[in-house]
């Protein structure tokens, strides 16, 4: 088998097959993604054909084996892709998360869908600004500067009051997680974090992880869900903002683990308060 590059499990992959393993005393979010795989809508990611934990000497892993499925991701970024290739993707990766949003779990994956998960997406406001509040007194050698924490505390004080947990959402649905071959969508894969959510929260990582066709990808996105670009750039906005205090705030807290992540984080704050990232090109 080919090893295949992961920033998370090591992956491996022939002809017919594509296997993830990961330590057992890593994370544990592949069991989710074992419990949850039988029962999503058909054709929505690549079939599973056995999982769980095995032994190898004194080491237990945890292991997901699953059919392998025509294609090549887009990337992050999605580069080198073509502008009428990026909008075919894009409608038809929509079409598929409808088809997610629109399931109704039951029974096990219910249960595994609702179980509690430390996603750093965006939960409350009370819950951004407490973040926001955290992230700053975290920042002992003032890193971060005001004004950044002035931007997040602004973008949090927009917000609404609670998110809403009524739809499965797959939650990491960035274009390294797509398959797709001859302009078609082929699969979604890795449902780790997957849980109950509203349809922004994957519409935040389709369209912020298009690189230079953003603009499409929100176009299609609001065309598919009639909502008012505002609105959809606006939520975005506020997800983008959560999920970036809450990876400063880890860098902090683990700096040996997490302390490269400072830098790319502070640069892509920087990007969203001072470049005002979700609405540059119309304003």
């Amino acid at each position: 088998m080919t090893t295949v590059e992961s920033s998370s499990h090591h992956v491996y992959v022939n002809s017919d097959t594509v296997v993830k393993i990961i330590d057992a005393a890593g994370h544990s979010r592949l069991d989710r993604e074992i419990a949850l795989a039988p029962h999503l809508p058909t054709g929505l990611t690549a079939p599973l054909l056995d999982g769980g934990l095995h032994r190898l000497g004194t080491r237990e892993v945890r292991y997901a084996c699953y059919t392998r499925v025509p294609g090549a991701a887009p990337g992050m970024g999605m580069h080198g892709v073509d502008g009428l290739t990026a909008r075919l993707l894009a409608e038809e990766a929509v079409q598929r998360l409808h088809r997610l949003h629109n399931w109704m779990p039951a029974g096990h994956a219910e249960q595994t869908l609702r179980e509690p998960l430390e996603h750093g997406g965006f939960v409350s406001q009370a819950a951004l600004l407490a973040e926001v509040e955290n992230l700053a007194a975290l920042d002992r050698h003032g890193i971060i500067p005001r004004q950044l924490l002035d931007g997040l505390t602004a973008i949090a004080e927009r917000a609404p009051l609670h998110a809403r947990a009524v739809v499965p959402v797959h939650a990491d649905c960035h274009w390294g997680n797509w398959l797709a071959c001859d302009r078609s969508v082929t699969a979604l894969l890795d449902f780790e974090w997957a849980r109950f959510g509203e349809p922004v929260d994957d519409w935040f990582f389709l369209a912020r992880f298009s690189g230079p066709h953003m603009e499409t990808v929100l176009d299609v996105i609001a065309r598919a869900t009639a909502t008012s670009l505002e609105v959809l750039r606006a939520e975005c906005e506020i997800r983008e903002a959560t999920y970036l205090a809450s990876d400063l705030r880890l860098a902090f807290e683990h700096p040996d683990a997490h302390g490269r992540m400072v830098v790319d984080r502070l640069r892509e704050l920087k990007e969203l308060i001072v470049g005002r990232y979700w609405w540059r090109h119309t304003r």
